[in-house]
């Protein structure tokens, strides 16, 4: 309806533009990041993983950049994470499973399925202990994650900030960005993304692998 001098239309909201949700975001990091002693971020390199990254970057660097690779990853992956790293500047922790997939592979066969008999005791084996030694390695007292809204009904209960492993106060700056709202980032700055990625850690696109939920 169209306002008159007397009776002026209701003002619209701004709308939230992909620079409004990237300033939120630095402002977020640099306020999280002026009282924690210990951060670290964590990261995946699946697509889209480089926004959190680069962002966090350009506010503090050195910040351990934790990746649990479970040696299952392609070799498209593994070249873009050299590549990100020495860009960047990552102070990349990787972390490996104990037991590796040659020994995995003869002792119970290839990656098992979800609902498969062994397919929790290959999560657990392959993504979760490798990221429980890595946090209790480092104590952290500021984890920096890259989940969104949407993602998983789980993540969705979480919000920007939360508890995670251990109790640590958890971030997640970009939790409010739509997938239009990382390939506008990623645009802007000129970023690569990796799509050839692949995780038989978790059960399904939508589902937890139970690494966000470790306490």
């Amino acid at each position: 309806m169209q306002g008159t001098l007397d009776h002026p239309s209701p003002a619209r909201p701004p709308a939230i533009t992909g620079d409004t949700r990237e300033r939120t975001a630095l402002a977020l990091v640099r306020a999280a990041l002026e009282h924690a002693r210990r951060p670290v971020l964590t990261t995946n390199f699946r697509p889209g993983a480089v926004a959190l990254l680069h962002l966090v970057q350009r506010v503090r660097r050195g910040i351990p950049v934790i990746w649990v690779d479970t040696g299952y990853n392609t070799t498209t992956t593994y070249r873009y994470a050299a590549a990100l790293e020495a860009r960047l500047g990552l102070a990349l922790k990787t972390c490996m499973p104990r037991v590796s997939p040659a020994r995995w592979v003869a002792l119970h066969g290839p990656p098992p399925r979800p609902g498969e008999a062994t397919f929790e005791r290959f999560v657990e084996d392959f993504k979760l202990e490798p990221f429980r030694r890595a946090f209790d390695e480092l104590h952290p007292d500021l984890w920096l994650t890259g989940i969104r809204r949407g993602q998983t009904a789980y993540r969705d209960t979480l919000g920007i900030r939360s508890r995670g492993y251990g109790g640590v106060t958890r971030l997640a700056p970009l939790f409010e960005w739509t997938d239009a709202d990382v390939a506008g980032y990623l645009a802007r700055h000129a970023l690569p993304d990796n799509h050839d990625y692949v995780d038989p850690t978790k059960p399904g696109s939508t589902l937890e692998c139970g690494l966000q939920q470790q306490q």
